[in-house]
């Protein structure tokens, strides 16, 4: 068991990352076609689509990121106690 939490707990770090790349290229709009750039929106839309759907943009703001952001920080410290 704790192989398997070990590894969701890197899998969720690497996703945290690229999401966080994907953060940065919003706000630097890099060109589209970039290789970087589609890899890290093919890895975090399907995740952070269906939130954007319930939580709509704020002043602007897209906030889906940082609710993902908040439930893989959870995810992280729930898994880290089964260790």
């Amino acid at each position: 068991m704790t192989l398997v939490a070990a590894l969701l707990i890197n899998v969720l770090y690497a996703f945290i990352i690229v999401m966080f790349i994907r953060i940065i290229f919003s706000w630097i709009s890099p060109y589209p076609t970039n290789v970087v750039t589609r890899f890290a929106y093919r890895l975090t839309e399907p995740v952070l689509a269906p939130i954007r759907r319930l939580l709509p943009p704020m002043s602007g703001l897209d906030l889906s990121p940082l609710v993902v952001w908040l439930v893989a920080i959870v995810l992280i410290q729930f898994l880290g106690s089964l260790h």
